[in-house]
């Protein structure tokens, strides 16, 4: 006869700490997207982050957790009313994943896993952001984070997660979430900004990172979070959380250097926004793969995210979209790398789970063969084309009702007091000075001018690089 439910207070207070870490993360992104963009548009590149925690989270409450986790319908969304926010769930059956022969579950209240899952969302949709700095509305942002969350990564969590069909029937692997999360918001924010079209100026203009500091704070917290991030995934205490801990160390460590060996071959001048970005890189590429290769496979695709991601930044140059933060460059570049990668390396021997549990198979190099690495790559495939269609249709049906993109003249004078009648710094002069400490250290006025008296710098024949690329 089955024992009565029983709360795991190991594995709970494990996942309550891996969901803050996870929140954490979403005022990371708004301080490393902060740091990248112009001073002028700091404010806007940070709200579009907070308010994503506020709108995704009530969204994902009311129906999200129940088109994502709820009983599968189809292959393509769970039964909607299964945790709809109308209901509460504080029986002492209310445990995640109890059946009638485990009424315990992995012993977790389905509230804990139900917040975990919330900053998840959330910080997908607030990963979009950064391709779009400078020119979008942000009522604009909030209509398509509410369209696209709604249509796209609910959808998407219970394809990879929820039993559908990448999941259930395609047998694809997805520990934390290269292709639910990363490969999903990398290929939406591809979408929006062919929409949105490229910022003014650019790429003959130099758009350089205002404030660094800020963007290896940002990078900190990020590195930090993900912790839970990934590690938290394994919803319980035991090994697999371990390997997948030290997995996410590694690889993300691996990447920083990957990422300033190639700075440093190109330029001879490694760089901190380098250094920041190469650490993002690594921990994008080891979320789908944290929990399913061993250690000496995760520093190899750590070296090999950070190294691809720095050349892979400047494709928009070459292919001429502006994804202002280079969204597409990391996040999509590195969620497919740490896709991939499974289809190589994945190996039972780690995580019994990748057969047992998922029904997949043991990476090419050893010894499964070609399958997973399909399996991989058509999961992928779905989630890009799904992710960008809707994504486009999204961009495009806001832009030519509400319009999506500012005026121009909001864009040059800057989206911050145009947007929110407010700015992140007081740049105008101090005690009746010609002009002020911040536009005598280069950081520039709020119009993005020169000061008084300056002379502008000529235009350069070549895009000015943000990075590496260029």
């Amino acid at each position: 006869m089955p024992e009565a439910p029983t709360i795991d207070g190991a594995n709970t207070t494990w996942l309550l700490v891996s969901t803050a870490l996870v929140l954490l993360m979403t005022p990371g992104l708004a301080l490393f997207y902060g740091g990248l963009n112009r001073a002028k548009g700091v404010l806007n590149m940070m709200m579009m982050s907070f308010s994503a925690i506020g709108l995704i989270s009530i969204l994902w409450w009311f129906y999200g957790f129940s088109v994502a986790f709820g009983a599968d319908v189809n292959g393509f969304w769970g039964d909607p009313g299964a945790y709809l926010g109308t209901k509460t769930f504080l029986a002492e059956t209310d445990l995640w994943g109890a059946t009638a022969e485990n009424p315990s579950g992995i012993g977790v209240p389905l509230y804990v896993f139900m917040a975990f899952q919330m900053v998840f969302a959330v910080i997908t949709v607030a990963l979009i952001s950064g391709a779009i700095a400078d020119r979008a509305k942000f009522a604009g942002w909030l209509l398509f984070a509410f369209g696209w969350a709604t249509l796209v990564y609910f959808p998407v969590a219970h394809w990879v997660w929820g039993g559908g069909i990448i999941g259930g029937d395609i047998h694809a692997l997805d520990f934390a979430g290269g292709t639910a999360v990363h490969i999903n918001a990398g290929a939406a924010a591809l979408a929006v900004v062919l929409v949105l079209g490229k910022r003014l100026g650019w790429p003959r203009e130099g758009m350089k990172p205002h404030n660094i500091p800020l963007v290896a704070l940002g990078a900190g917290l990020l590195w930090f979070g993900w912790f839970g991030f990934n590690a938290g995934s394994e919803l319980t205490v035991d090994s697999v959380a371990g390997l997948a801990f030290i997995n996410t160390q590694l690889a993300t460590a691996a990447a920083v250097l990957g990422w300033i060996a190639v700075e440093w071959v190109k330029t001879r001048k490694p760089t901190m926004v380098g250094a920041s970005s190469g650490a993002v890189a690594g921990l994008v590429a080891i979320t789908p793969a944290c929990g399913f290769i061993a250690p000496w496979a995760s520093v190899l695709l750590g070296v090999v995210a950070g190294a691809v991601c720095a050349l892979a930044v400047s494709l928009k140059y070459k292919l001429g979209y502006d994804d202002s933060l280079d969204v597409v460059g990391v996040h999509f570049v590195g969620g497919w790398i740490g896709s991939l990668w499974l289809g190589l390396f994945a190996t039972n021997s780690v995580n019994a789970a990748i057969t047992d549990v998922v029904g997949a198979s043991d990476g090419l190099f050893y010894g499964g063969g070609a399958t997973q690495l399909g399996r991989q790559a058509l999961a992928g495939l779905i989630v890009t084309v799904w992710s960008f269609g809707i994504a486009w249709v999204l961009a495009f049906v806001i832009e030519k009702t509400i319009g999506f993109r500012v005026k121009g003249e909001a864009e040059v004078e800057g989206i911050d007091i145009a947007e929110h009648a407010e700015s992140s710094y007081d740049l105008s002069p101090a005690g009746g000075g010609t002009g002020s400490a911040f536009a005598m250290a280069g950081i520039g006025t709020p119009g993005g001018g020169t000061t008084s008296g300056a002379k502008p710098e000529a235009e350069p024949a070549e895009p000015v690089s943000e990075k590496v690329a260029g």
